[in-house]
């Protein structure tokens, strides 16, 4: 019996020696023994290569603003562990977290005396926040976020009742593939008959592959520029504005109090999805509720400015998809400014391509790493960087003392960006 929280996350991180283990069979062998608590569940499921906290968000925040009840669950966490198991944005408590341990540790070890192989810990929190929906906390929706790919995620032996796909990017390529059309056939496998899907996903190449999956799955679907779009764009000063074009409706001027175009797309995939679910009689959304849903959407590490005299912003641009993202927005909204960037990333991402981006709108460049098993070295970072006007410091937390006294007045602003695991921490530091 595990009586404490520290006790709780202690085991379940005990899973993390195992690895990562794409499949499903030991996810419905775990959840047969708990009683198939997933197919009580009401689910939207989400895959993608970024944009999925986001869609989650505006998704949540839509169906909220009429009056369900919504669970999320979602990965990684920036600042609590709990973060990943959800209701209505606020994470489950440590108490509940306990009970599910309780419940899942016997089930978990006893899968580890089967042929299957032991339980990895991203398959036994997804076992945990199945039994908390579909058992112990019914909800009125939940939405499910990949954790890798989506074929054999963890998450994917969920039915919903919509599916979404974000975007393809090229991230977690020794697990998912090297080319487009393979990772978007991962991304594609959370495709199931005759559940619609809705998708921003733009290469050719990847939606030759989504296609397949649909016409093989009788998937009804609806395509972003094809089926949906979005015109009268602004770049407000704290946010976002535009007009939505559906199958479902036109909505005009739709305003986001997240920054940067991406977040457009992002939240035109949600819109698009609310208003199937209430097209399709599942839900009663408003126009009115979605515009308050949108506005009210806010998403820790995604462009969040957590300081100001001096403006810091963080932002967990992890890849170099979401590295465009980050540069784009900064051209958008902070083009006058003296842009100073502290970055770090994991030594299993490609760091030079993302460095090139940074390098482009930085006017001084920082380098640093942080206590985790796969951090890059600052200096390896730094010897890939070509800009004069670049910097190191091993440690964080003197790198940002350092970043700091560059800000000279309002024009600096500091950008802290990277691993979304180094965001976590640097959020919880710089907000004391």
């Amino acid at each position: 019996m595990i009586r404490t929280y520290e006790e709780a996350l202690s085991w379940i991180h005990g899973r993390l020696r195992f690895g990562v283990k794409p499949g499903l069979i030991r996810m419905r062998w775990m959840l047969k023994e708990l009683g198939n608590p997933e197919r009580a569940i009401t689910a939207v499921h989400i895959a993608g290569t970024n944009g999925k906290g986001s869609t989650v968000t505006y998704l949540r925040n839509m169906v909220e603003a009429a009056g369900y009840e919504v669970g999320t669950f979602t990965s990684p966490y920036i600042e609590s562990f709990n973060e990943r198991i959800s209701i209505n944005g606020e994470p489950i408590s440590d108490a509940e977290m306990v009970k599910l341990v309780n419940e899942v540790k016997p089930v978990v070890e006893k899968l580890e005396g089967e042929d299957l192989g032991p339980a990895t810990e991203f398959e036994v929190i997804t076992v945990m926040a199945f039994l908390y929906f579909g058992k112990i906390r019914p909800l009125d929706l939940v939405i499910f976020e990949t954790g890798l790919g989506g074929r054999y995620d963890s998450t994917n032996v969920v039915s919903p009742i919509l599916t979404m796909i974000t975007n393809i990017g090229f991230d977690h390529m020794a697990i998912l593939g090297s080319t487009v059309e393979q990772i978007a056939g991962e991304k594609a496998g959370i495709i199931k008959h005759e559940v619609p899907l809705i998708t921003t996903v733009e290469q050719d190449e990847a939606k030759k592959v989504i296609e397949q999956e649909v016409r093989a799955k009788q998937a009804p679907s609806y395509w972003f520029e094809k089926d949906f779009t979005f015109d009268d764009y602004q770049a407000l000063e704290n946010g976002e504005q535009f007009s939505l074009r559906t199958p479902f409706g036109k909505l005009e001027k739709l305003q986001l109090s997240m920054m940067g175009y991406h977040q457009v797309k992002n939240a035109s995939l949600a819109a698009v999805g609310a208003l199937y679910m209430k097209d399709h009689g599942d839900f009663s959304i408003t126009d009115d509720h979605i515009r308050q849903g949108l506005q009210k959407s806010q998403w820790m590490a995604r462009f969040e400015k957590v300081r100001t005299n001096p403006t810091i912003i963080i932002d967990g641009a992890h890849n170099e998809e979401g590295v465009k993202s980050l540069v784009d927005t900064l051209r958008l909204h902070y083009e006058t400014k003296r842009i100073h960037i502290l970055f770090t990333c994991l030594n299993d991402k490609e760091s030079t391509g993302m460095i090139r981006s940074l390098e482009e709108v930085a006017d001084t460049i920082t380098f640093t790493s942080f206590d985790f098993p796969r951090a890059e070295k600052a200096s390896t970072l730094y010897n890939h960087a070509a800009s004069p006007n670049k910097y190191m410091n091993e440690d964080w937390k003197q790198a940002i003392a350092s970043c700091k006294e560059r800000l000279k007045d309002e024009d600096d602003i500091l950008i802290i960006t990277g691993s979304l695991y180094f965001i976590g921490e640097v959020r919880k530091y710089v907000k004391r």
